[in-house]
């Protein structure tokens, strides 16, 4: 690494267990394929990050790229102190969250049988 503290992550293992630590119940139920899917997947696979990237409203779907160009993250969301971002940026507070191109690529191959798509990709 080139002396940077890499991002916060989850897992399928944190996934899991948040859902099951709530009894499966809204917002933490899964859908039966997840549920049922559990045994196929590498649960140490990373699955969300954030980042201190500078996102507004309709960044979701946005490529996270790394320092050498490849994309590892597509932004899905921002906290709250994100909400401000078309007038005012504060690296010390704003957070953006992505899904990792890790779990995409598990559960297109495990859970989705998407093996062709994954391939395109």
């Amino acid at each position: 690494m080139n002396g940077t503290k890499a991002p916060p992550v989850t897992t399928f293992y944190g996934l899991y267990d948040r859902a099951y630590s709530f009894g499966l119940k809204p917002p933490f139920d899964l859908p039966a394929r997840d549920r049922e899917g559990r045994d196929k997947l590498d649960l140490a696979t990373p699955l969300n990050f954030v980042t201190t990237n500078d996102i507004i409203g309709g960044n979701s779907g946005s490529p996270v790229i790394n320092a050498r160009g490849e994309i590892v993250g597509r932004i899905f969301d921002g906290n709250i102190e994100s909400l401000v971002g078309d007038f005012v940026y504060e690296g010390e507070t704003n957070r953006a969250v992505a899904v990792h191109t890790a779990a995409m690529t598990e559960a297109l191959k495990k859970l989705y049988g998407a093996r062709k798509l994954l391939n395109e990709l």
